[in-house]
């Protein structure tokens, strides 16, 4: 039997009842055509609801951290079957390049869910023209396919800032554990899963090793968001390798996105048809980037350059403190809009003028709030260099000022920013008399421990045990040329 909503539906196409009583009884299979016609017209009509845009700009969502939670993966229990449109289905398959754009119900109530959102993306339809050849680079450089930038819209909203309730942090949302695992940075001046370009290229070295072992990338997707050692033990129970086949075995979020990353790709992709507009993105402009070895604040940049402080920091969203503590040692990036030659000494003379602040490096401890237990590795500790500021005297070169504190003369040109050799009286040059070259010193003795691989270990999980350690430090050395490991297997951990 037809529903009373269904029945106006038809009476609205027939003149009188007496007709649709014809018209069923003529066709019986049009009953259940025309229920799910309805659906989707409801649907569809849902669909284009325009909502109120937000007050915030984009540029003081980037400069600011949000106060909530961020992953923008709502849960779905139950989904409307009846809500599946052959439309979106030859959409995505008209767009699909390696990774499967699978469509099904729960696909389809996502893509109900993001198409509402148009100011959200608009907004990072606008920022995608900045962030996503970035993210392409990284991509490309590992072999991964390109698609998976849109990953990065389901994981922050393209928000640097982004912090979700378990402390995954910056646009591709690293645990603390996973970022050092995979050579991330995080102490008192810089997070460097807040970094575009370094937390991109975390992500696809990330993803090269999941699909080493998967051999999926629905299932390399979905370790991102719980791990790979609960997507291989989700294989195990359902005895499949098909995402939609383990998808009940996995977490709640997890199960809900893949479906909700195959969603944004297609919100993203037609945009148009649900009349989304894209935003003017605060980054419509070229970029240069400047290696610092001075410790330089970002605001004092912003003035020299004539530009606004938010953009500054919007465009260097790792440091902490908005201040770049670069040295001649570890030398820091800088990223700022392409400037006219007017503004180039005004720049200069801020590069080079070295702030005094206390320049003491504290590693950050991990902010995951599961507090991941870690075991510890025999400290090695590492001295931090000594600085000496030398004042040159009458007749004296870099030849004689390096033997005298027994340094290389490259070294005092690095350290000092000199192009050439000359130098002249009273110039004054910074020295790290305790820095030596590699060459000089003698060969350690390698300290490492042996572990057993456990059932559902990954190079990562083991990598996250242990202070300092990151995936690519296991596989050299363990001469392992992919991710892959199996139970019983001993590594050495250096």
């Amino acid at each position: 039997m037809l529903n009373p909503h269904s029945k106006a539906v038809l009476q609205c196409v027939f003149s009188s009842k007496q007709n649709v009583a014809m018209w069923l009884k003529k066709q019986p299979m049009r009953k259940l055509i025309l229920t799910i016609l309805t659906f989707v017209i409801a649907l569809n009509a849902l669909a284009q609801v325009p909502v109120k845009l937000q007050n915030d700009t984009i540029l003081k969502r980037l400069t600011n951290a949000p106060l909530s939670d961020t992953i923008a993966v709502p849960s779905i229990e139950q989904p409307l079957l009846l809500g599946q449109s052959l439309l979106y289905k030859l959409r995505l398959d008209s767009i699909k390049q390696t990774v499967p754009l699978d469509y099904n119900e729960y696909v389809q109530s996502y893509i109900d869910i993001y198409t509402k959102r148009k100011a959200m993306y608009g907004d990072m339809l606008g920022l995608s023209g900045y962030y996503f050849p970035i993210f392409e680079k990284a991509l490309k450089s590992y072999n991964i396919p390109t698609e998976i930038k849109y990953l990065s819209i389901v994981e922050s909203s393209l928000n640097p800032h982004a912090v979700s309730r378990v402390g995954a942090t910056g646009l591709w949302q690293f645990m603390f554990g996973t970022a050092k695992a995979y050579g991330l940075n995080m102490d008192n001046f810089v997070d460097e899963r807040k970094d575009p370009v370094q937390a991109s290229y975390a992500a696809a070295a990330y993803f090269r090793d999941a699909y080493e072992e998967l051999g999926d990338w629905l299932l390399a997707i979905a370790a991102y968001n719980c791990g790979k050692g609960n997507v291989q033990r989700a294989i195990d129970k359902a005895g499949s390798r098909n995402f939609w086949d383990i998808r009940r075995f996995l977490p709640r979020e997890t199960s809900n996105y893949v479906p909700a990353f195959i969603a944004a790709v297609y919100v993203m992709k037609y945009a148009n048809a649900h009349q989304i507009v894209p935003k003017t993105a605060p980054f419509a402009f070229k970029t240069d980037t400047i290696v610092v070895r001075n410790f330089v604040a970002l605001a004092d940049v912003a003035k020299a350059i004539d530009q606004k402080e938010e953009t500054i920091f919007a465009l260097n969203p790792s440091y902490k403190k908005k201040i770049i503590n670069g040295t001649a040692i570890a030398p820091k990036r800088l990223v700022i809009p392409k400037t006219g030659y007017q503004y180039y000494p005004q720049l200069f003379e801020v590069l080079n003028n070295d702030l005094e602040m206390d320049r003491e490096v504290i590693l950050a401890s991990t902010d995951d709030v599961r507090d991941l237990r870690k075991k510890t590795l025999p400290k090695r500790e590492i001295p931090q260099p000594k600085l000496i500021v030398h004042k040159v005297l009458p007749g004296q070169n870099l030849t004689a000022i390096a033997n005298q504190y027994k340094v290389e003369v490259q070294d005092l040109k690095v350290w000092n920013n000199l192009v050439a050799a000359t130098i002249i009286p009273g110039q004054k040059l910074k020295i790290y008399p305790d820095t030596v070259s590699h060459k000089m010193l003698p060969k350690a003795k390698p300290v490492f421990v042996n572990y057993k691989v456990k059932q559902g270990d990954t190079l990562s999980s083991i990598a996250e045990k242990f202070d300092g350690v990151t995936v690519a430090s296991l596989k050299q050395a363990n001469g392992l040329k992919s991710a892959k490991i199996t139970e019983g297997m001993l590594l050495k951990v250096m």
